[in-house]
């Protein structure tokens, strides 16, 4: 894990090695002004030489200035390193999320990747900020400032001693109690935000079922669980404070008291005491320093392990050694397949798929739902690797493909339709980001969607909101389509995508097809009979199965399931029943 987090550093290695010699500088300047102030004392007031007190304060104002440099480029440092880590951080984590499979994908849910993404990379910008600064200011003020008072009065340099000891196995205890704590808070914030997240995408259906007060609750539910784990451990870090101010006070009314007798019997001098109160309060306060930075670092230990995971986690879909760069043609084969998206799983989704289709074939896939139909077409663009058997892209099996030249030329629309801020025109660009209007215009009359476009004050310059919010079902699902085609592939892939459009749409839609792109391989998932009888061939799927391959004919005459569906759908059955009736 800590190899991991240090490679983001990167190009902030040489602020991050600034900072700390930064903070050593100021260090030194703050050891050397007490020593002084106690010389200023003896030799310049009890003195009474006027001219020492005046050069000595001035070497005092010179040491302070160099130690506030030191100080402001420790923090410009400091904050340069902590900042850069953590943009490094939220970039690492991003781009591996990019190369993820779904596979990958199902291991985090959306709310824990934001909780990383943020929540989690703030925590440790902080702590990295304050390992650079406190970590080296503290122990170092301490060291350096229990060495001065040795120097001065081993004795009473005892009494810190004991003091830094005792504290020092306090806060140990308190920060191993607080830890389990922190490890749970984030836990809850990856609830909290799927709660927010789930209300604010879908708050139409919130609001049509009045479901408000049942999501307030939920909220305040997760919101309260995060309070409580915070206050528990909050309050154990609440004592750390009241034992400090005790062993501060505790050591001054010491000092003072065993100072007092060894001035009067002459082992030690006033400006001594002085020196020694001044590096008694640097003793506590470096402490104090620590303190907060072993609370700092206990907080962010499980940031760091969620951040880690994140980053360390593998692609299970990557590329061959020597990719094959060039699809041939859209045909399709699948032999002796079998899928499973927990590999450990007893029963595969999909078992013993033997199925062929030619380039530039239309063939539909129907089934009940659960039937693995989604499962089955998320094989060829490999979304999914097989478990078993291979599946083949113009003759040639799909993971000896590059991935980007595979899935360039076979698009998917998947069932749930997703469309990003930004005007039409942008959105149809993800599929070809250099396709001119013309070509947008052209993908948009094949999906139908110039029907509601051409409506719209602006047209195809209208501004879309984030996730197609201001559009309806079917015109979203029309634009993916059109989309989709703009990548100009040689399978398309159709998951349910004209679901939410009417019979006539779909069927337009169907035509553009068949007339414009006849040599695109066309597959077609739907749970309406209409969208698929006109196709070459149609598959029936039934429990991970092919229940049945063939024309509409075929189906009809072969295949129970298919002839139930059509005769559901149609009213055909209930119609031969009541003849017969008659």
């Amino acid at each position: 894990m800590i190899k991991t987090l240090t490679r983001q550093i990167r190009e902030f290695k040489l602020p991050s090695l600034l900072t700390p010699v930064s903070m050593v500088g100021e260090v030194f300047c703050e050891m050397l002004i007490p020593v002084l102030m106690g010389r200023i004392v003896d030799e310049g007031i009890y003195g009474g030489n006027f001219s020492y007190i005046v050069s000595t304060g001035l070497k005092m104002l010179a040491i302070a200035l160099l130690g506030l440099f030191f100080g402001i480029m420790g923090g410009f440092f400091g904050a340069k390193a902590s900042a850069g880590f953590a943009k490094n951080l939220r970039k690492a984590m991003f781009d591996n999320i990019q190369t993820f499979s779904f596979s990958n994908i199902d291991h985090f849910s959306p709310s824990s990747l934001v909780t990383r993404l943020t929540t989690d990379v703030t925590n440790i910008q902080n702590a990295y900020m304050m390992i650079l600064r406190m970590a080296v200011r503290g122990p170092m003020s301490m060291v350096i400032a229990m060495i001065m008072a040795t120097v001065i009065s081993p004795r009473i340099a005892s009494i810190y001693l004991i003091a830094v000891l005792l504290l020092g196995c306090f806060m140990i205890f308190m920060m191993g109690t607080t830890n389990r704590y922190f490890h749970q808070v984030f836990e809850k914030y990856d609830e909290l935000n799927a709660s927010v997240e789930e209300n604010v995408t879908a708050v139409r259906v919130v609001k049509s079922y009045v479901r408000e007060d049942y999501e307030i609750g939920k909220f305040q539910k997760a919101s309260l669980n995060i309070y409580r784990l915070f206050c528990r451990a909050e309050l154990r870090l609440a004592l750390v404070n009241p034992a400090m101010n005790a062993a501060v006070y505790g050591c001054i009314l010491l000092i003072s008291w065993a100072g007092a007798h060894m001035i009067i019997s002459r082992t030690l001098t006033t400006g001594e005491l002085m020196s020694l109160l001044a590096y008694c309060m640097n003793i506590l306060m470096s402490l104090m320093m620590l303190a907060m930075v072993f609370v700092m670092i206990t907080l962010s230990e499980a940031s760091a392990k969620r951040i880690a995971e994140v980053i360390e986690e593998k692609s299970e879909i990557r590329n061959p050694e020597n990719p094959v760069m060039r699809v041939p043609d859209g045909s399709v084969e699948f032999r002796q397949v079998d899928f499973a998206y927990d590999r450990g799983a007893g029963k595969p989704v999909l078992r013993e798929i033997n199925l062929s289709i030619r380039s530039g074939e239309s063939v539909g896939i129907i089934g009940a739902t659960g039937s693995a139909k989604s499962s089955l077409v998320s094989l060829i663009s490999r979304l999914y690797d097989v478990t078993a058997g291979e599946v083949l892209v113009g003759g040639i099996d799909v993971r000896n493909y590059d991935l980007e030249v595979l899935r360039d030329q076979v698009s998917v629309v998947l069932q749930k339709n997703t469309l990003f801020s930004g005007t039409i025109y942008d959105n149809l660009r993800w599929g070809d980001p250099k396709a001119t209007d013309e070509e947008c215009r052209r993908a948009c009359r094949l999906a139908c969607a110039d029907e509601f476009i051409d409506k719209m004050p602006e047209g195809y310059n209208t501004w879309i909101e984030q996730g197609g919010a201001n559009v309806s079902g079917g015109q979203r699902q029309r634009l993916c389509i059109a989309r989709a085609l703009l990548k100009k592939p040689k399978i398309l892939i159709l998951d349910d995508s004209t679901s939410a459009v009417d019979t006539a749409t779909d069927a337009k839609i169907r035509k553009a097809f068949a007339e414009e792109i006849p040599d695109t391989t066309r597959i077609i998932i739907a749970q309406r009979i209409s969208s698929v009888q006109d196709c070459d061939r149609i598959i029936v799927m039934e429990d991970g199965t092919i229940s049945g391959f063939g024309t509409h004919e075929e189906m009809l005459r072969t295949n129970a399931i298919y002839r139930e569906i059509y005769e559901s759908q149609t009213g055909a059955g209930s119609d031969a029943d009541f003849d017969r009736k008659e």
